[in-house]
Protein backbone atom coordinates (compact mmCIF):
# COMPACT_ATOMS: atom_id res chain seq x y z
CA UNK A 1 0.00 0.00 0.00
CA UNK A 2 3.39 2.45 0.82
CA UNK A 3 5.48 3.29 -1.54
CA UNK A 4 9.07 2.80 0.35
CA UNK A 5 11.49 5.74 -0.11
CA UNK A 6 14.19 3.80 -2.29
CA UNK A 7 15.71 6.89 -3.82
CA UNK A 8 17.19 10.33 -3.21
CA UNK A 9 14.03 11.83 -5.00
CA UNK A 10 11.46 9.71 -2.98
CA UNK A 11 13.56 11.00 0.14
CA UNK A 12 13.27 14.81 -1.00
CA UNK A 13 9.08 14.02 -1.95
CA UNK A 14 8.70 12.74 1.76
CA UNK A 15 10.74 15.22 3.50
CA UNK A 16 8.17 17.55 1.74
CA UNK A 17 5.60 16.02 2.16
CA UNK A 18 6.19 16.42 5.83
CA UNK A 19 7.15 19.34 6.25
CA UNK A 20 3.69 20.14 4.47
CA UNK A 21 1.52 18.36 6.42
CA UNK A 22 2.92 19.68 10.01
CA UNK A 23 3.41 23.35 9.14
CA UNK A 24 7.19 23.66 8.95
CA UNK A 25 7.25 24.86 5.43
CA UNK A 26 6.92 28.22 6.36
CA UNK A 27 8.25 28.87 9.87
CA UNK A 28 11.67 30.38 9.87
CA UNK A 29 14.48 28.38 9.82
CA UNK A 30 15.59 28.60 13.48
CA UNK A 31 12.02 27.55 14.77
CA UNK A 32 11.92 25.07 12.12
CA UNK A 33 15.30 23.17 13.10
CA UNK A 34 14.54 23.23 17.02
CA UNK A 35 11.08 22.21 16.37
CA UNK A 36 10.96 18.47 18.06
CA UNK A 37 8.06 16.48 15.58
CA UNK A 38 10.28 17.99 12.76
CA UNK A 39 13.50 16.91 13.90
CA UNK A 40 12.15 13.63 14.86
CA UNK A 41 10.21 13.00 11.33
CA UNK A 42 13.64 14.14 9.46
CA UNK A 43 15.58 11.40 11.07
CA UNK A 44 13.15 9.34 10.74
CA UNK A 45 12.95 9.50 7.09
CA UNK A 46 16.88 9.76 6.60
CA UNK A 47 16.70 6.45 8.40
CA UNK A 48 14.25 5.41 6.59
CA UNK A 49 16.45 5.75 3.57
CA UNK A 50 19.41 4.73 4.69
CA UNK A 51 17.95 1.62 5.47
CA UNK A 52 16.68 1.06 2.26
CA UNK A 53 18.90 2.38 -0.79
CA UNK A 54 22.68 2.40 0.67
CA UNK A 55 24.52 -0.33 0.15
CA UNK A 56 28.25 1.54 0.36
CA UNK A 57 30.21 1.14 3.03
CA UNK A 58 30.01 5.11 4.29
CA UNK A 59 26.62 5.24 3.77
CA UNK A 60 26.06 1.75 6.00
CA UNK A 61 27.75 3.75 8.88
CA UNK A 62 25.44 6.77 8.45
CA UNK A 63 22.40 4.01 8.40
CA UNK A 64 23.29 2.88 11.73
CA UNK A 65 24.16 6.58 13.18
CA UNK A 66 20.59 7.45 12.07
CA UNK A 67 19.04 4.29 13.39
CA UNK A 68 20.91 5.05 16.53
CA UNK A 69 19.16 8.94 16.52
CA UNK A 70 15.99 7.90 15.69
CA UNK A 71 15.54 5.52 18.65
CA UNK A 72 16.98 8.55 20.77
CA UNK A 73 14.77 11.17 19.72
CA UNK A 74 12.14 8.92 20.06
CA UNK A 75 12.76 7.89 23.68
CA UNK A 76 13.14 11.48 24.58
CA UNK A 77 9.56 12.19 23.11
CA UNK A 78 7.84 9.44 23.68
CA UNK A 79 7.31 7.81 19.92
CA UNK A 80 7.72 4.33 19.25
CA UNK A 81 7.29 4.58 15.52
CA UNK A 82 9.22 2.06 12.97
CA UNK A 83 10.69 2.78 9.63
CA UNK A 84 8.53 2.43 6.70
CA UNK A 85 5.07 2.25 8.06
CA UNK A 86 4.05 5.89 7.39
CA UNK A 87 3.36 6.99 3.60
CA UNK A 88 4.34 10.45 3.12
CA UNK A 89 2.87 13.55 5.30
CA UNK A 90 3.12 12.34 8.32
CA UNK A 91 1.56 14.96 10.53
CA UNK A 92 2.50 13.99 14.66
CA UNK A 93 0.21 16.50 16.42
CA UNK A 94 2.11 16.60 20.00
CA UNK A 95 5.24 15.50 21.52
CA UNK A 96 3.36 12.49 23.86
CA UNK A 97 3.45 9.10 23.95
CA UNK A 98 2.78 7.01 19.90
CA UNK A 99 3.60 3.34 19.57
CA UNK A 100 3.27 1.85 16.11
CA UNK A 101 4.22 -1.71 15.91
CA UNK A 102 6.26 -2.53 12.98
CA UNK A 103 4.03 -5.00 11.16
CA UNK A 104 1.24 -1.95 10.51
CA UNK A 105 1.17 -0.34 7.02
CA UNK A 106 -0.25 3.43 7.11
CA UNK A 107 -0.87 5.63 3.98
CA UNK A 108 -0.19 8.62 2.68
CA UNK A 109 -1.32 12.18 4.95
CA UNK A 110 -2.23 10.50 8.24
CA UNK A 111 -2.36 13.17 11.36
CA UNK A 112 -1.64 11.23 14.55
CA UNK A 113 -1.92 12.07 18.21
CA UNK A 114 -0.59 11.41 21.52
CA UNK A 115 -1.40 8.32 23.63
CA UNK A 116 -1.89 6.01 20.49
CA UNK A 117 -1.14 2.66 19.86
CA UNK A 118 -1.40 0.87 16.42
CA UNK A 119 -0.32 -2.65 17.18
CA UNK A 120 -1.46 -6.41 17.03
CA UNK A 121 -3.59 -8.55 18.72
CA UNK A 122 -3.34 -10.13 22.13
CA UNK A 123 -0.33 -12.98 21.09
CA UNK A 124 -0.51 -12.45 17.29
CA UNK A 125 3.06 -10.88 16.54
CA UNK A 126 2.86 -9.84 12.88
CA UNK A 127 -1.26 -9.04 12.59
CA UNK A 128 -1.20 -5.67 12.69
CA UNK A 129 -3.40 -3.12 11.28
CA UNK A 130 -3.43 -1.88 7.68
CA UNK A 131 -4.72 1.85 7.33
CA UNK A 132 -5.78 3.98 4.09
CA UNK A 133 -4.17 7.69 3.25
CA UNK A 134 -5.85 10.40 4.67
CA UNK A 135 -6.85 9.17 8.43
CA UNK A 136 -7.24 11.01 10.93
CA UNK A 137 -6.15 9.55 14.16
CA UNK A 138 -7.54 11.45 17.33
CA UNK A 139 -5.70 11.71 21.04
CA UNK A 140 -6.08 8.18 22.90
CA UNK A 141 -7.24 6.02 19.97
CA UNK A 142 -6.30 1.99 19.96
CA UNK A 143 -5.71 0.28 16.76
CA UNK A 144 -5.12 -2.94 16.70
CA UNK A 145 -5.33 -6.48 14.81
CA UNK A 146 -5.45 -8.03 11.17
CA UNK A 147 -8.05 -4.99 10.15
CA UNK A 148 -8.28 -2.63 7.35
CA UNK A 149 -9.93 1.32 7.90
CA UNK A 150 -9.99 2.75 4.38
CA UNK A 151 -9.27 6.86 3.25
CA UNK A 152 -10.00 9.04 4.73
CA UNK A 153 -11.44 8.19 7.84
CA UNK A 154 -11.50 10.21 11.23
CA UNK A 155 -10.99 7.95 14.57
CA UNK A 156 -12.65 9.47 17.31
CA UNK A 157 -10.47 9.96 20.62
CA UNK A 158 -10.24 7.08 22.99
CA UNK A 159 -11.34 4.55 20.79
CA UNK A 160 -10.92 0.87 20.51
CA UNK A 161 -10.70 -0.12 16.53
CA UNK A 162 -10.55 -3.85 16.72
CA UNK A 163 -12.60 -5.08 13.43
CA UNK A 164 -12.34 -3.59 9.76
CA UNK A 165 -14.17 -1.14 7.98
CA UNK A 166 -15.01 -0.74 4.58
CA UNK A 167 -17.18 2.73 3.85
CA UNK A 168 -14.71 5.62 3.31
CA UNK A 169 -15.11 9.14 4.24
CA UNK A 170 -16.70 8.16 7.92
CA UNK A 171 -15.80 9.07 11.52
CA UNK A 172 -15.91 5.90 13.66
CA UNK A 173 -15.60 6.21 17.52
CA UNK A 174 -16.32 4.40 20.85
CA UNK A 175 -15.77 0.80 22.32
CA UNK A 176 -15.66 -1.14 20.44
CA UNK A 177 -15.44 1.46 17.35
CA UNK A 178 -18.41 1.98 15.29
CA UNK A 179 -20.02 4.49 12.70
CA UNK A 180 -20.86 7.03 14.19
CA UNK A 181 -20.85 9.81 11.38
CA UNK A 182 -20.85 10.63 7.91
CA UNK A 183 -18.01 13.14 8.08
CA UNK A 184 -14.32 12.30 7.14
CA UNK A 185 -11.34 14.00 6.13
CA UNK A 186 -12.58 15.11 3.18
CA UNK A 187 -12.66 18.59 4.49
CA UNK A 188 -9.61 18.15 6.34
CA UNK A 189 -7.40 17.63 3.83
CA UNK A 190 -8.66 19.63 0.67
CA UNK A 191 -5.15 21.37 0.60
CA UNK A 192 -3.07 18.79 0.27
Amino acid sequence: MIKLILSKKDYYEYIKCDEKAIKCDNMNFLKKHTNPIWKFERVLRKHEYYNNCCKRIYQKILKNYYRYIHKKLGIKYGFSIPINVFGKGLSIAHVGTIVVNSGAVVGDNCRLHVCTNIGTAAGKEHDAPTIGNNVYIAPGAKIFGKIKIPNNVIIGANSVVNKSFDEENITIGGIPAKKISDKGTKELYKDR
